[in-house]
Parts: C-alpha cells; sequence; structure tokens
C-alpha cells in the first residue's frame, strides 16, 4: 500500500511543487486547500479537499473525513500559511488576527486532531521560517509573520517533547521561495518552489533529529 501524506495549502507554491514530488514518489496525497481544488494536477493518488483553516468545524470535518477513509497517516506537511503583513514594520488588528489564526491556531488545532490517525514513527512537519528564529532577527519588519512562525517552533518543540520515540517532528525553513505569499517574492525569490520541494523531499524522507528548525537550503540547524 502506498504511503500516505497530508499537504495542507497544496494547491499553489511550495505546497503545490510538494505535492507534485511525493505523487511522483509513489505516495498517496491528500491535498487541502480553501476550496477543494487543485487544478494543476491530474493523479489517480491525489485526493483533494476542502479545508479553512481558520474554522473549527472545518478543521473538525476534515478530521473525521480521515479517520473514516484512512487507517494511518505516514506524514502530515502542515504547509499552510498565510502572510499579509511581510515587509511592513507595523503590526495591523485584522491582519495580525488573521495571521495567527491560519499560521498558529488552525496548523496546532489541525495537527491535535489527527495525532491519533498519525502511526507510529509518523512524521509530522511544520514548514516554518527563518524568520522566525528569535537569535537571528536583525531587523523590525513582518511582526505578525514572524511570530507566527516562531509561535509554530515553539509547537514543534514542546510537540516532540510530548511524542518523544513515538512521532517525528520537525520545523523547515523552505528558504526564500518564488511563491505569492508576497508578490515581490516572485521576482526576487532565488528558489523556485520545485527546487524547495526537492530540498524539503530529500530531508523529510530521511531519519531526521525530532525537535529542530532545519535549514533545508544549506543543511543545517537553524538557532531557535
Amino acid at each position: 500500500m502506498n504511503k500516505i501524506a497530508i499537504i495542507t495549502g497544496a494547491s499553489k507554491g511550495i505546497g503545490l511543487a510538494l505535492a507534485k514530488k511525493m505523487l511522483s514518489n509513489g505516495f498517496t496525497v491528500i491535498g487541502t486547500c480553501r476550496d477543494g481544488k487543485i487544478s494543476e494536477i491530474e493523479h489517480k493518488n491525489l485526493i483533494s479537499v476542502k479545508l479553512d483553516l481558520k474554522d473549527k468545524s472545518s478543521i473538525e470535518e476534515f478530521s473525521k473525513f480521515v479517520a473514516e477513509r484512512f487507517n494511518k497517516i505516514n506524514i502530515l506537511i502542515n504547509n499552510a500559511g498565510i502572510g499579509p503583513d511581510l515587509g511592513k514594520s507595523n503590526p495591523e488588528y485584522e491582519s495580525f488576527e488573521n495571521t495567527f489564526k491560519v499560521n498558529v491556531n488552525g496548523t496546532v488545532f489541525l495537527t491535535e486532531s489527527l495525532l491519533p490517525h498519525i502511526e507510529n514513527k509518523g512524521k509530522i512537519i511544520i514548514i516554518s521560517s527563518k524568520l522566525g528564529s528569535i537569535t537571528n532577527v536583525e531587523d523590525a519588519y513582518s511582526v505578525a509573520y514572524r511570530m507566527s512562525k516562531s509561535a509554530l517552533n515553539m509547537y514543534t518543540k514542546i510537540l516532540s517533547n510530548r511524542l518523544k520515540n513515538s512521532i517525528f517532528i520537525t520545523a523547515i525553513d523552505p528558504g526564500w521561495v518564488k511563491t505569492e505569499i508576497r508578490i515581490s517574492n516572485l521576482k526576487n525569490a532565488p528558489l523556485t518552489p520545485k527546487e524547495s520541494a526537492e530540498n524539503i523531499y530529500t530531508y523529510i524522507t530521511s531519519e531526521f533529529e525530532s525537535g529542530t528548525l532545519w535549514d533545508t537550503v544549506h543543511g543545517k540547524k537553524h538557532h531557535w
């Protein structure tokens, strides 16, 4: 039986590239996005499902779907995220609130709801960022986005402590990638989503150390 991976935010960017990569390597992929449509992929092993991380009932419905359809999940990749304040110096209430609802609340409570369905020695991947590293911060922009990634880094560490020796958890910095999370990235970022997905796939299919923030571009740990 094919290994099964859940990828949130699989309709574009890194999530889409990861879905393509994992499908080409024999995985069954449960890909989520807000409208449930992943139009760029036609593959017998892709299952597209609607999921809105801001909506508690949507998370519950998705978790129920997984429980009813699948015995165990091998890999959960928490990729979905937003960054409406990227590049901005001052926080704004609505975008700050939405950033945390998606990036933190949604990711945490989706993960918690799926824990019973992840196989023993399975893997949980959280797409984070070096922008969430407190040690490395040297500027004053993207307040909500940075704080949300710092929160996910903390959750990675806490969860790895709780699930020690049963499930492997890692936070990943995918690098600076040409994605629509910030329009200027499409022009200025050095990595394509495909290149980033290749780096991520190599790492997450290895026997990685649980409870780390990993720089997939340079192949080393980041400081928290």
